[in-house]
Order: C-alpha cells, then sequence, then structure tokens
C-alpha cells in the first residue's frame, strides 16, 4: 500500500476501535498494552487498585479473566499470572452463577436477612472452593445460609483449597469491578464495600489465594477502610493512571497490530522514524513495542510529528500536537484517559479524509475539534455513573468559563432555592451524604474532586475542555461547545 497521507488517514480510522474499553469485553491481543505504571497493579499482591471512569478497571478485569491474554499477553510482563486461574466475584458483566445480579434485587433482599460478609463469603465458596459438595447452588439465598450455618466449614475448605494449590504451584484470584452496582443507596455500598475489603484483609492470610478490588475514586475517598488491619490492604493500594507517553505507546500499539496492509502500513512508518523493525511475538503474533519506544518521549514526538506535523497551526505559538491532543482532553486532576484519546484520534482521522491541502495526515484543525467528539463521550458517561452532575453543569450552559462560584451557585439556587437536597429524588440517591450536608459548596468541591471543576485564584471555577465541550461553555479562545 502507497504511503500517502490518505491511506494513512484510512487505515487510521480503520485500526482505531469504535469503542475503545467496551465494558466487559477483552481486548484483542493487538490491542493489549500494558503501561509501565499499570504492571504494578496487575501483580498478585496488589489488592486494592483505584482509578476514574475509563483508565482500564473493567478492560483489566476483562483481560485477567480471559485464560489467553493472561497466559499469553500479560504472563510474558507478569509470570505469575501464568500460573493463575482468575475469577470475577463482581462485574458490569451479568453471570448469575458467580455472583448476584444487582438488577433484580438480589442483593438488597439478601442484605435485609443475612451479614454483608456472608454475602461475600457466598461468593468466595461458589468461585474459589475446589469442593463445593454440599454446598447449596440452586439460590444464592440458600448458598448465603449455608455460609452462616457453617463458618468452620467454609474456613476449612478455604484452607484446603489453598493447600492443593500450593502443592500445584499455582494460583487463585478473585477480581472484583463495577461495585457501584452493588446498590443505590451511599450507606449499602459503604458496607458492601467495607465489608469487602475486610475479607480481603482475612484472605491475605493464605499464601496462595489473592482478591483484586477495583474501585471508583469517590469509593475510595469515603470512610471504608475504617476496620482492623486495613493498613495490610491500604499498603498494596495502586492507582491506575496514564502518562503522555503510555497514551502515545497505546496509539502505535493498535496502529501497527492493525489488521492486513493497514498494520503493515503503520510498522514501516514506525521502522522509518525510529530506524528499527518492531518484533513479533512468535506465540501470538503481537508486534511489541520496544521498552524504549514506551518511554522516550523525544522519539514518539516525531512519531506523532510524521501523523500530525510539528504544529498545530503555522507556528509554534499554537503548540505541538504530540502534547495538545493529551493536555485539551485532561480533566481537571490533569489525566487523560485512554478512551478519549482513541477517540479523538479516531475522530480526526475521519475529519481529515476530506482535507487534501493539508501537509501532514492528521490536519491540525480536525484535531482541536475531534475533542468535540471526546468531550461527548466523556459526559455521557459521567452522565452514567453520576446523573446529578449532568444536571447541574447542564444549567451552566451558554456561560464562559472561568466562572465565580457566587455565579455558579445563583444558577443552580434559582433552579433549586432549598438547595441540593431538592434535586429530583432518583439523583439525590447518588450523591453522598457529605455532599449534601455542606450545600452547594459541598457540590462544588465534589465535581473539584471528580475533576470536572477546576478552582482557581479567587474562588472563580475553571471547566478543562473535555468537560466544558460536551456541557456547552465557552472560553474566550478555546475550542466552541457542542450546541444542544
Amino acid at each position: 500500500m502507497e504511503i500517502s497521507n490518505h491511506n494513512i488517514l484510512l487505515a487510521m480510522r480503520d485500526a482505531l476501535p469504535v469503542e475503545p474499553f467496551n465494558t466487559g469485553t477483552p481486548p484483542a491481543p493487538g490491542q493489549m498494552y500494558l503501561p509501565t505504571a499499570h504492571k504494578k497493579s496487575l501483580q498478585l499482591y496488589s489488592s486494592l487498585v483505584v482509578g476514574a471512569r475509563g483508565v482500564g478497571k473493567s478492560t483489566w478485569t476483562s483481560a485477567l479473566a480471559d485464560d489467553h491474554l493472561r497466559q499469553e499477553v500479560l504472563g510474558i510482563e507478569i509470570p505469575d499470572l501464568s500460573l493463575t486461574d482468575v475469577f470475577v466475584g463482581f462485574s458490569g458483566k451479568a453471570e448469575p452463577d458467580k455472583y448476584p445480579d444487582p438488577t433484580t434485587g438480589i442483593i438488597r433482599d439478601l442484605l435485609k436477612e443475612y451479614a454483608v460478609s456472608e454475602f461475600w463469603q457466598a461468593i468466595v465458596a461458589r468461585n474459589l472452593f475446589d469442593n463445593t459438595d454440599e454446598i447449596p447452588v440452586d439460590k444464592w439465598g440458600n448458598t448465603v445460609a449455608w455460609i452462616r450455618s457453617n463458618q468452620e466449614e467454609w474456613s476449612k475448605r478455604l484452607y484446603e483449597t489453598n493447600m492443593r494449590l500450593k502443592e500445584k504451584g499455582r494460583y487463585k484470584l478473585l477480581v472484583f469491578d463495577a461495585l457501584d452496582r452493588t446498590s443505590d443507596d451511599w450507606e449499602s455500598m459503604d458496607n458492601l464495600l467495607r465489608a469487602l475489603l475486610s475479607l480481603s484483609v482475612r484472605l491475605k492470610g493464605y499464601s496462595n489465594i489473592y482478591t483484586k478490588i477495583f474501585l471508583r475514586e469517590d469509593q475510595f475517598s469515603r470512610n471504608i477502610t475504617n476496620f482492623p488491619d486495613s493498613s495490610k490492604l491500604l499498603s498494596t493500594q495502586t492507582a491506575l493512571e496514564w502518562s503522555p507517553q503510555d497514551l502515545h505507546g497505546l496509539l502505535w500499539q493498535h496502529l501497527c497490530n492493525a489488521d492486513g496492509e493497514n498494520g503493515t502500513l503503520f510498522r514501516e512508518i514506525y521502522r522509518e522514524v525510529v530506524k528499527e523493525s518492531l518484533t513479533q511475538n512468535p506465540n501470538n503474533g503481537v508486534w511489541m513495542l520496544s521498552k524504549e519506544i514506551k518511554n522516550d518521549e523525544q522519539l514518539q514526538r516525531e512519531l506523532f510529528k510524521r501523523l500530525a506535523g510539528p504544529w498545530m497551526g503555522t507556528d509554534p505559538r499554537r503548540g505541538v500536537p504530540y502534547v495538545w491532543v493529551v493536555s485539551h482532553l485532561a480533566d481537571g486532576k490533569k489525566q487523560t484517559s485512554p478512551r478519549s484519546f482513541l477517540a479523538a484520534i479516531k475522530e480526526a482521522a475521519e475529519s481529515s479524509i476530506e482535507n487534501r491541502n493539508s501537509k501532514y495526515p492528521l490536519y491540525y484543525g480536525s484535531i482541536k475539534t475531534s475533542v468535540r467528539r471526546a468531550s461527548s463521550i466523556r459526559v455521557n458517561e459521567i452522565a452514567e455513573d453520576y446523573p446529578w452532575v449532568g444536571l447541574l453543569c447542564n444549567l451552566l450552559k451558554d456561560n464562559n468559563v472561568p466562572i465565580s462560584f457566587e455565579e455558579v451557585k445563583n444558577i443552580w439556587s434559582a433552579k433549586y432555592p432549598e438547595g441540593p437536597q431538592t434535586i429530583e429524588a432518583e439523583f439525590s440517591k447518588r450523591i453522598s451524604p457529605q455532599t449534601l450536608s455542606n450545600g452547594w459548596r459541598g457540590i462544588k468541591d465534589e465535581l473539584a474532586r471528580i475533576g470536572i471543576f477546576e478552582e482557581i485564584s479567587d474562588e472563580r471555577i475553571n471547566m478543562p475542555d473535555l468537560y466544558r465541550i460536551g456541557f456547552g461553555l465557552g472560553r474566550k479562545g478555546g475550542v466552541k461547545p457542542i450546541k444542544k
């Protein structure tokens, strides 16, 4: 295939996923990219992993549970995973034999009769025990009832399972994700999470049995570690974050492993710029980026320069594409998710196809407008996790940032004169009691903690482009917001 701008754009459009990191779906081996910072999070001993929306919690859950990916891809970097059987104790994917489906109300009904610790012990029994004879598994209520009446037997079977694993030199890992779906009110969720974390500490007494719990930042920030020996768990805590080098490494992992001629084209571009060829894993056929290219910012800049040129306009004052894309997709805590990044690059490629006058494949104007696509995706994701956020941020539409908190508060108070407690009942359930107790200032602080607001001098509030554009706010000289 000829390496023309047009062919590069067509190949890029086809190589990048339509929905990056789709919940519950393991990535293809060629799209699996393990940032150096995430390697620690996937080690067996790392029991508590915290991350924002879109950073890979559900992706790593599905990848760990996939036998091929765990053994042939992740196992190369983390050898213990090749000796590990992984079970999912909770996730966003319905698997009613492994854990109760929260949409049916089973969890709520179980917790009316049984302790939260017994609930989690039942999930351990169904997933980890080698011997489940005499344990009723026809209904979750019967399983939990057995747990209540057989605490000593539960401990004995767990011990026997661990001893057999030790004899074989193997491990079992129980993974928990999407725990916000366990309950629709904060008090119940806090109790469930606290009991799960406590159980995780208890299981640390078994040499070959491990747990890995993926939590959102807002869940972890609450008072859920106030139990004995929680320090044993907190000492293993890691965070899922993506540096600019990680994001660009992920991009080239996708491009160089694209199907057919598309992959060949990008591997040739890689060879021309980096001055070396990629190596291919003989076991799974995956083209692997070298450790140097994963961490060498200068080489990555040259690679992206080949696609997008040196500047975001006609001169250096407009910024450098390598930096511009990541920074304009960052939230208020300066974190950019891989989902937003890949979505923006794909959108920029599709938009650039119509611009035949650009010297480089990716037209800088298309890169700027691609932020709108990423912002739209992010705003929809936030609405899923925090329905009240969209409600309040949409009230700020057509205002410009920075904006004073006093003005924001007046806009919100005009709609809800009695304060945030009066927000529609189905939304207020999702706002933590601690936030509500501090009124509008508590809401402001929560939005800053989530990364939607940035507090600057004189109590003024800024909103990063990732959210500003999707919620319809303006900024002088910034990318224009989406018209709703």
